[in-house]
Parts: C-alpha cells; sequence; structure tokens
C-alpha cells in the first residue's frame, strides 16, 4: 500500500510514518521544505513538496496523489504565517484535497481536533471545523480523527513544553482551565492512523465521512495533568497560581502575536470546557487498552458524560 503523509515531517507526521512504516507500508512523505528534511527521512521513503496554503483546488492535488493508496493529512498550524492562514490550511486546502481524493478513488484520513462542536470564537478552531464539514460533503472516503491532547516523552512543541512546566516549583494556570483532557499518548494516535489506513472496508461503505474521536484512557484537568507529570521528576507537589481569566485571555492573544510558546487563545477555549471523546475508539482500533502517560489517578473515562456543559456559575 502506497501511503502519503502530509505534514510527515511535523510531530504527528513523523509518529505516523514510523507507525505506517511498521506496517510494511511503502511511504511518501509531504513537506513544505523536503529537501531540507534529508536527516529525518528514511532513504526509501518518497518526498513531495506540498505546500498547503497554495493548493485549494482539487486540479492541483491531482499530480500530487496519483499512484497513492492513502492520503494520511497531519498537516496544522498553530498560528497563521503569511499566506499560511487558518482558513487556507485547516479549511480550503483539506478540502480541495478530499474533492481530488473523491475524485481519484483515495482514501483520505485527516487528523482534526475535539472541540470544535462548541461555539469556539477562535479562528483555529473555527476553520477546522469548517474544513471538516467540506469534507462530510466531499463524497470521499474519509476518516476525521480527532485526537485529545497529546502527549510524548522527548518530541512535540507542546508536549516538551507542557512537561516542562511541570517542572516548575509553581504552576501557573488559568482560572477557568476547568475542563477535563483525555491525555493521549502520541504513539498511539499513530497506531490508530495505520490501523484506519490499512483497513479495507467496501466501496459502497467507504463513501461516507467516518468519525473517529479518540482519547487517552483517563480524564484529568489542566492542574492534575501537570500534577502527574511533575511526579516523574519530583515527590515535592508543585504550588498552584490560579491566573485570573481576563488576563490568561489577554496573555494568550499576547503570545499568539509573539508566536512564542503553545498557549493560544484557541487552546485557552478548549481548557475552559470538557475535551474528552464521548465514545473512546481508541480501543476499538488498537484492540487494547490507551497506553497510560504521566499517571493514571484521573477519572477513568466511560464513569462521567464528559460532554455535559460547564455550570454558568464557573464561567
Amino acid at each position: 500500500m502506497h501511503v502519503l503523509v502530509l505534514g510527515g515531517f511535523g510531530f504527528i507526521g513523523r509518529h505516523a510514518v514510523a507507525a505506517l512504516r511498521a506496517q510494511g507500508c511503502r511511504i511518501s512523505i509531504g513537506s513544505r521544505f523536503p529537501r531540507w528534511r534529508r536527516r529525518q527521512a528514511n532513504p526509501a521513503d518518497g518526498r513531495v513538496e506540498v505546500h498547503m496554503e497554495r493548493l485549494l483546488c482539487a486540479e492541483q492535488w491531482r499530480p500530487l496523489i496519483e499512484g497513492v493508496d492513502v492520503v494520511v493529512n497531519c498537516v496544522g498550524i498553530l498560528r497563521p504565517r503569511g499566506r499560511e492562514t487558518y482558513r487556507r490550511v485547516h479549511h480550503l486546502g483539506p478540502a480541495a484535497l478530499a474533492e481530488a481524493c473523491a475524485f481519484g478513488g483515495q482514501r483520505l484520513i485527516h487528523v482534526s481536533a475535539l472541540g470544535l462542536d462548541s461555539d469556539a470564537r477562535s479562528r483555529f478552531l473555527g476553520c477546522k471545523r469548517d474544513g471538516e464539514l467540506a469534507l462530510r460533503a466531499s463524497g470521499a472516503d474519509c476518516c476525521i480523527v480527532r485526537p485529545s491532547l497529546l502527549d510524548a516523552e522527548h518530541d512535540g512543541f507542546g508536549a516538551r513544553w507542557i512537561r516542562r512546566v511541570a517542572r516548575w516549583p509553581v504552576h501557573p494556570v488559568p482560572a477557568d482551565a476547568i475542563g477535563r483532557i483525555a491525555v493521549l499518548h502520541v504513539d498511539d494516535l499513530a497506531d490508530a492512523l495505520a490501523q484506519l489506513a490499512l483497513s479495507t472496508t467496501p466501496v459502497a461503505m467507504s463513501r461516507a465521512c467516518k468519525e473517529y474521536d479518540l482519547g487517552g484512557s483517563h480524564a484529568f484537568t489542566l492542574i492534575e495533568h501537570l500534577a502527574e507529570l511533575r511526579k516523574l521528576d519530583s515527590k515535592r507537589p508543585a504550588r498552584v497560581i490560579r491566573i485570573p481569566a481576563w488576563l490568561a485571555q489577554l496573555a494568550s492573544h499576547v503570545c499568539d502575536f509573539l508566536h512564542v510558546t503553545p498557549l493560544s487563545f484557541g487552546h485557552l477555549e478548549l481548557l475552559r470546557q470538557d475535551n474528552c471523546p464521548q465514545h473512546n475508539r481508541l480501543p476499538e482500533l488498537l484492540g487494547r487498552p490507551p497506553r497510560t502517560t504521566a499517571g493514571s489517578t484521573g477519572v477513568p473515562i466511560g464513569e462521567t458524560n464528559w460532554l455535559e456543559p460547564v455550570p454558568a456559575t464557573v464561567r
């Protein structure tokens, strides 16, 4: 099977490539600068130059996916950069790709995010939601995969940053970050993507958008997650400082403007509500329970309806 992994040198993409390679797939990696990534690339892998923000119609995608069986789209941006806007990268580019896959008969596996069904004000979340709507309307054989917050020991900008903060003796946390998150190990996500790429379904059944919400086995608030990560390096609990909601929101806008730290307004919005799968399909895809991340003292998923709205008095 020939699989094209878009964003194959990114955090999710690297792990997806490794999982697909372990299954014996032929890999092509789509990247903005494939020649700059020689040290990260396997000599056996093909490399394709792909700029999602420029490929906004199906005709532009068709030569890039010709001869490919499955396309795994791991492309995403935390913040806009010039022409790389949320609308182009999260909505218009994937919409054109889905149309091209519908024409060429390729399966499309699209990595999105949980929490897009709320009334989010963030363009980051709004454009991801619009991208999902376009995929559903495309008629392509597509899978929308929505992972929760991702964790890894030594990889990923956001995962490394959270683990770094966890080692601090003081944990500054937005006061309104009261939602629970089903922290998911990135290797579990990669294995799930590989299983979806390799799955065989009748053509008549495949021409519909299938959706998979994925999370870890336990749910944590941000404070609890940081406390669990801190236990890996220290027996002494950190002091928690709750940042007023208005100040945390201002800080998120400053971080967006300066392009520093993983904190963004979109992520802050996600932390204000539960960000767990209502039905976790990860065990179904993997045939086993999810890996534990830092610890398992959170609430096991399945014991509570995590999509219950946050009480208005707390907001």
